[in-house]
């Protein structure tokens, strides 16, 4: 093998990387590696050896060594992001040879393989700081909800911070719709039903409809109000994979697909309306929500039944509280989103929650 095959890909604008370094002589783990790169939607380069000056062996955001060319990169400068990749399962000498590049991990090819996909994906991505994901859950039917969850992620995106808003309740109306949005060109989520394993996240988020400057996951007008479980663990995931804020709009009910949903929420915030049975209601919904999900907060909706304030809402179900969520009628007036208003006083909620809860790696 002579010279070296590469597509010269640098950093993209939008963060992405280049593909990884792949040095090796045996052409048919070469071809083999070749195809997993494809596979995850990366372009490699290749060299036989350590390629000359540094290159790509200090650059590159992965580095593929083939067992055949150990002896070949002892020399070079230790790195992270080396992987050792052979065939042999029985060859116990693989590990000291590890050692002896400074490889992070060794991989036995064909085991290895959805591993190494994986990995490919995420360095071509380059992936961060997953996404601060936030849940949004009404106590009662009509808590207001969704329009929390909507002000949220508009407030969010207003403040430059990459935000994608999912819909996991499939009976509510549909948040493209609060947002004016139904009509928007974009993916639903019927159309990732059958996604299984990994779902890029770039591609992800340039497939669905792009709304008040954030990406808008919702459902169809059509008859679907299901996704599988894999399906939903393989979105919500690709969602936060970017960084950034993402906001789930819950249902009440607990199914599989609700269930990986709560998974991958960092923060839940239940919306509870401030009278005796929506606390009652609400108290149901905390116990069931907090057997998956440990950080779970109150929001309380006035008017207040006599007795009651967000404290005393707080207090009577035994969590943390956010806040007094606002009324906001200037939105209806106007025919801005929810929070749309910047200094509306639901806008202004949102503002104070996103400061209390900071996004770290926000791909602002």
């Amino acid at each position: 093998m002579a010279g070296a095959i590469t597509d010269g890909r640098t950093p993209t604008a939008d963060g992405r990387q280049g593909g990884p370094l792949i040095v090796t002589e045996d052409v048919e783990l070469l071809d083999d590696l070749l195809r997993l790169c494809a596979a995850a939607g990366a372009r490699a380069e290749v060299h036989p050896g350590v390629p000359e000056r540094g290159g790509g062996w200090e650059s590159a955001p992965l580095v593929l060594v083939g067992d055949d060319a150990v002896r070949r990169v002892r020399g070079a400068k230790r790195r992270r992001g080396v992987v050792l990749v052979g065939r042999d399962q029985d060859d116990s000498g693989v590990w000291q040879r590890a050692v002896e590049i400074g490889a992070d991990h060794v991989l036995m090819l064909p085991d290895g393989e959805r591993w190494l996909v994986d990995r490919i994906a995420d360095v071509a991505e380059g992936v961060g700081r997953p996404a601060l994901t936030v849940g949004v859950i009404g106590g009662r039917g009509g808590a207001g909800a969704s329009t929390l969850a909507c002000a949220l992620a508009v407030t969010s995106a207003r403040q430059g911070r990459r935000t994608l808003l999912v819909d996991a309740d499939p009976l509510g109306g549909g948040l493209d719709v609060l947002l004016g949005g139904e009509t928007a060109e974009g993916l639903r989520w019927p159309a990732f039903a059958a996604s299984r394993g990994r779902v890029g996240g770039g591609a992800l988020e340039e497939s669905l409809p792009e709304l008040h400057a954030l990406r808008v996951l919702s459902w169809d007008r059509g008859d679907s109000v299901t996704v599988p479980a894999p399906a939903v663990r393989a979105v919500l995931a690709a969602a936060r994979r970017r960084g950034g804020a993402v906001v789930v709009d819950l249902p009440r009910r607990i199914d599989e697909g609700v269930a990986e949903a709560l998974a991958q929420i960092d923060l839940g915030v239940l919306v509870v309306p401030a009278e005796l049975r929506a606390i009652a209601s609400a108290g149901r919904v905390a116990s069931v929500i907090g057997m998956v999900l440990r950080d779970l907060r109150v929001a309380v909706r006035g008017p207040y039944a006599p007795g009651l304030d967000d404290r005393e809402v707080a207090r009577l179900l035994g969590l943390p509280l956010v806040g007094e969520v606002p009324a906001e009628s200037q939105r209806l007036a106007e025919g801005l989103p929810p929070g749309g208003a910047a200094r509306g006083p639901l806008a202004r909620f949102c503002t104070a929650f996103w400061e209390r809860v900071p996004v770290e790696g926000a791909g602002v």
